[in-house]
């Protein structure tokens, strides 16, 4: 049950440290809001996705999508869909003026987003669905149970800590931006 454990976050730690967009909208929430209670909506958003989509991926989803081509066209469709609408909205996006005030997500906008590219992320699907929901497989009972937790608790424990980490450095950035620049 502990190498079930240690395998479930060692892999789970792979997965979430490379920079996707969940990790650098928490990264620039926590920078942006004053309190960590106003960022906690943006963080708890995307590890209750991550929760969902890890415990459907253990629970057979994974079986089920990588068995069914239909399924699989679907989520790839979605998964292209959602890449241009990001690509478009980046394009069209001006560039912030430097003199211009950074604003930060209402709580209602932290939620969708965070939602969006949590749940809409191809990444993240194959992610969970493609590698945590097939190494699953090999576990059973309390060792699969224990590989889950492992999991989902990589999960809570980055998106908590990435917002932490930022809110300290992105308040002395915002009240020393004269000596940066």
């Amino acid at each position: 049950m502990i190498n079930a454990a240690a395998h479930g976050f060692i892999l789970a730690l792979g997965l979430i440290l490379p920079l996707g967009v969940q990790n650098i909208f928490i990264f620039n929430q926590g920078a942006l809001q004053h309190r960590m209670a106003r960022v906690l909506p943006g963080v708890i958003t995307a590890a209750l996705c991550d929760t969902l989509l890890i415990s459907l991926a253990v629970l057979g989803v994974s079986t089920l999508v990588l068995g069914n081509g239909m399924i699989k066209f679907v989520l790839l469709t979605a998964g292209i869909v959602f890449l241009i609408y990001m690509g478009i909205v980046t394009w069209r996006s001006r560039p912030a003026d430097r003199n211009a005030e950074l604003h930060s997500f209402s709580p209602k906008k932290q939620i969708v987003f965070a939602a969006s590219v949590s749940l809409l992320n191809p990444h993240a699907i194959m992610d969970t669905i493609g590698v945590i929901g097939t190494s699953s497989l090999s576990y059973s009972d309390a060792s699969k149970l224990a590989f889950t937790v492992s999991c989902i608790c990589v999960s809570w424990l980055w998106f908590l800590g990435l917002a932490v980490a930022c809110g300290k450095p992105g308040d002395w950035i915002q009240k020393h931006d004269s000596f940066l620049f």
